[in-house]
């Protein structure tokens, strides 16, 4: 996270934003807010035990998937220099630079997609990867429903999850694994399929530089994405 807040510390001062003078507003949005009401009632949001944390800069919208969540308001400075020492605060600070990229015309896709939306991001993803990587070997970082159901369709695939309750679960003949079992998954495969909450987990650098393609996916990841240069999958974000 050092990193990210030098880049966007870059970000403030290249395009001369007074610091202190800047409020940010952010809070936990429900179920319905965050994804409004897709025909399927097994995502990790309609569990409650993650929820969107939404940050307003300026007018523009930043969320980020969290495990610890909570209102929030503070001064851009304030947020640019808070100790990032639990996920609560990750999540502040990741979607507020969601928000702030937004409002910059820097990035696009900020805001998690809706209804028919998530299952058309399911439709698109096959696609996505035989046009990109062609026939391949694809580790899951992260129980997205819908991308393992179609992915394990059609590629050897392996997934992992840090929920207990997912962990175990059967699709299309995969299990879902521990996260104990990431670094072996990483050797095994061909391409890396992970979640944009690791950045606020802390967990993004174990697929960063292994040698092999990493695509992150969703909303969380908007901003850390463009900051690095790395890929990303959200087709349907708003």
């Amino acid at each position: 996270m050092r990193e990210l807040k030098r880049k966007i510390t870059e970000i403030i001062r290249d395009y001369k934003i007074k610091d202190g003078l800047v409020r940010i507003t952010a809070k936990p949005l429900s179920s319905q807010e965050a994804i409004g009401n897709p025909e399927h009632d097994d995502y990790p949001i309609q569990k409650g035990r993650e929820k969107l944390m939404q940050a307003e800069f300026q007018g523009s919208h930043g969320v980020a998937f969290t495990d610890m969540f909570g209102d929030y308001e503070g001064s851009l400075f304030e947020i640019i220099n808070m100790e990032l020492e639990n996920n609560f605060r990750r999540a502040i600070f990741v979607s507020t630079v969601n928000a702030m990229l937004k409002s910059l015309g820097l990035i696009d896709k900020t805001s998690h997609c809706k209804d028919s939306g998530l299952v058309n991001c399911q439709k698109s993803v096959v696609n996505f990867f035989r046009e990109r990587f062609g026939n391949l070997k694809i580790f899951q970082a992260g129980f997205q429903p819908r991308f393992v159901e179609a992915l394990s369709e059609e590629f050897e695939f392996r997934v992992t999850d840090v929920d207990e309750d997912n962990i175990g679960k059967m699709v299309n003949g995969v299990i879902v694994e521990p996260p104990g079992n990431t670094k072996k998954n990483i050797e095994w495969c061909d391409v890396i399929f992970a979640t944009g909450s690791t950045f606020v987990n802390e967990t993004h650098r174990q697929f960063i530089g292994k040698g092999k393609p990493t695509v992150f996916y969703g909303v969380t990841c908007a901003g850390p994405a463009y900051l690095f240069n790395l890929e990303r999958y959200c087709p349907e974000g708003i």
